[in-house]
C-alpha cells in the first residue's frame, strides 16, 4: 500500500501546484524591476530542438561544466533554439534531450553564443573536451570595458554586428505560462519581425528556464542587456519600434530602462543597482 502511495502522491502533487500556475493572477508590473540574476555576460548554448522538447529540469555535461566555471566570474549559461540560428545536431545518446541519462563522456558538441558589455561573442565548437580554452575565452570576453566599472564611464562601441538578439523563455515544462504565454509572444515577434524590410535584422530565437516564471512572458534583448517580464503579443509592436530605435550597444547604468512598464532588470547591474536605477529613472519622469 505503501508502496502504491509513494507513485501516486507525487503525481497529485505535482498536478495541484501545474494548476495553481494557471489560475494565480500575474504579480504587479511594481514588482518587476531588480528581477534580473545579476549577471556580466549570458551565454547560449544553441540546442537543435525546441524548448517545448526540453525536459523540466534540463541540463548537459557541457552547460554543467561551463556554469560551474561561469559562476565565478559573473557568467550564467542556458540553452537557446531558432529555425534559423545555428545548431550542431544531437548525437542518438543526446537526442532524448534525457539530461538524468546524458553521459558525462559525450562528446556531443554545440554552437555558443555569448554577450557581455564588449558585445556578441560566436563560438562554433564547444564540447567537454575543449571546455576549458572556451571558458577562459568567455571569461576574457566578460570582463568590463576600461574605465567604465558599475556601467559608468566610457560607453562600449557600437556592435560589428548589425542583429538585435530576441530571446523569448518558452519553457512550457518547467512552468507552463512560459510555455503558453511565452510561446504566444514567440510566435507575435516572428510575425512582426517579417514585416520588417531592410535596415537593421531582429532574430527571434526561444530560450529555457532564466528565472522568474510568474513574469512570463519574459523576453531578453542582447545585445542591450534588457530583460523584460509580463509580456504579452500585444506589446510586440512596441518592443521591436523601440529597438531598432536606439543604439545598438550594450546598455549601462547611464542609460535609462528601454521598457520601463515591463523592465526586469539589465545585464551588467547588480539587483540593488537595477532597483536604483528604475527608481532613479521614474523619480525624474513626469
Amino acid at each position: 500500500m505503501n508502496a502504491i502511495m509513494s507513485r501516486i502522491l507525487p503525481f497529485k502533487r505535482t498536478s495541484f501546484l501545474r494548476g495553481l500556475t494557471t489560475s494565480s493572477p500575474p504579480p504587479p508590473r511594481t514588482e518587476l524591476p531588480g528581477t534580473t540574476p545579476s549577471h556580466l555576460s549570458y551565454i547560449f548554448i544553441h540546442t537543435p530542438q525546441p524548448p517545448s522538447q526540453y525536459p523540466s529540469k534540463y541540463s548537459t555535461p557541457v552547460q554543467r561544466a561551463l556554469q560551474v566555471r561561469a559562476t565565478k566570474w559573473g557568467g550564467s549559461v542556458g540553452f537557446s533554439w531558432s529555425p534559423d540560428q545555428p545548431a550542431i545536431p544531437a548525437l542518438p545518446s543526446e537526442s532524448s534531450i534525457d539530461s538524468t541519462t546524458a553521459s558525462p563522456s559525450s562528446e556531443q558538441e554545440y554552437y555558443l553564443t555569448a554577450f557581455s558589455s564588449r558585445g556578441r561573442l560566436v563560438i562554433p565548437s564547444v564540447s567537454t573536451s575543449n571546455v576549458e580554452e572556451v571558458e577562459s575565452r568567455l571569461r576574457e570576453h566578460a570582463q568590463p570595458l576600461p574605465s567604465a566599472a558599475h556601467g559608468h564611464g566610457v560607453q562600449p562601441e557600437t556592435s560589428e554586428s548589425q542583429d538585435v538578439y530576441i530571446y523569448v523563455c518558452t519553457h512550457g515544462a518547467r512552468d507552463c505560462r512560459c510555455g503558453d504565454t511565452g510561446g504566444a509572444v514567440a510566435s507575435a515577434l516572428r510575425e512582426q519581425v517579417s514585416r520588417i524590410d531592410g535596415g537593421r535584422h531582429i532574430k527571434v530565437a526561444e530560450v529555457g528556464h532564466v528565472g522568474g516564471h510568474k513574469y512570463a512572458a519574459n523576453v531578453l534583448i542582447y545585445p542591450h542587456g534588457e530583460w523584460l517580464g509580463l509580456v504579452q503579443p500585444e506589446d510586440v509592436p512596441s518592443i521591436v519600434d523601440t529597438v531598432l530605435a536606439v543604439p545598438l550597444r550594450p546598455l549601462t547604468a547611464d542609460d535609462a530602462p528601454l521598457f520601463p512598464s515591463h523592465w526586469r532588470g539589465r545585464m551588467g547591474l547588480s539587483k540593488g543597482e537595477q532597483v536604483d536605477l528604475f527608481a532613479s529613472y521614474h523619480s525624474s519622469t513626469p
